[in-house]
């Protein structure tokens, strides 16, 4: 197992692409601090098949916009693993709803930054600290932060350009630490995101127009995390890597 002992945190790890991170880093031998914000259900059911399958973790409530929160997340961390954080994946973030520009308040784009910008500025700057060299940083971009987003996703889209260009900026100051810092622009993954804000036909066109021609899959993506949370990924650091069948290339 390339991630025996290792600790990690994986923020929004309850469920679709988070759960099936949360579930392969357990899997490769990692300890696993699950954070979630709603759906406590749904947070147990994850720990509840992460400890099935014989790995080990936790589940600590949270919102990552709040420093008192990503705090909490910490604190719970070194308390259950020690002061040692090997592993942080950063997949906390939504496009909350598709809006055009008429349509948009200053509310609502602060609300959707914060949600994907600003939770990651929150927990990376809490987590660095105990962080050791040969660490790894691993966010969740999108593709919409390459290609603008589809209709009514500008702040989303936006939000997540954001998060490459702070994946580059956080490579460049930590790699003297050892500590890498990555990010996935997945394209069009089959989860409850693409359920709620994408109509199926769209789905089905975007498949169609893939070279591959289908939909990504949550365990696709957590199977890449895995690669880059782990020493075979030494070298490989400011990479925002396109997880997207072919969809779009950069």
């Amino acid at each position: 197992m390339k991630l025996e002992n290792k600790v990690a945190v994986v923020t929004g790890g309850a469920r679709d692409i988070g759960k099936s991170i949360s579930l392969r880093l357990a899997a490769e031998g990692a300890k696993v601090v699950i954070n979630y914000l709603r759906n406590p259900e749904g947070a147990e059911q994850t720990l509840a098949e992460l400890k099935a399958a014989g790995g080990e973790g936790i589940l600590v409530q949270g919102d990552m916009t709040q420093e008192v929160d990503v705090a909490k997340l910490v604190a719970a961390t070194t308390e259950a693993y020690g002061a040692n954080i090997d592993i942080l994946v950063n997949v906390a973030g939504g496009l909350v709803a598709r809006k055009t520009l008429e349509e948009m308040d200053l509310a609502f784009f602060s609300s959707v930054v914060d949600l994907n910008l600003t939770s990651t500025f929150l927990t990376t700057k809490a987590v660095v600290p105990h962080m050791s060299e040969g660490a790894s940083i691993i966010n969740l971009a999108s593709q919409a932060g390459r290609d603008g987003g589809g209709p009514g996703a500008s702040a989303y889209a936006t939000s997540k350009g954001a998060v490459m260009t702070f994946t580059r900026a956080m490579a460049k100051e930590l790699g003297p630490r050892n500590i890498r810092v990555n990010s996935l622009c997945p394209g069009m993954i089959s989860t409850l995101f693409h359920d709620t804000f994408t109509k199926d036909a769209v789905r089905s066109n975007v498949a169609q127009a893939t070279p591959l021609k289908r939909e990504g899959a949550p365990d696709e993506v957590a199977d890449v995390v895995a690669y880059l949370a782990s020493s075979e990924a030494s070298f490989l650091t400011g990479v925002n890597l396109d997880v997207n069948g072919g969809l779009l290339f950069s």
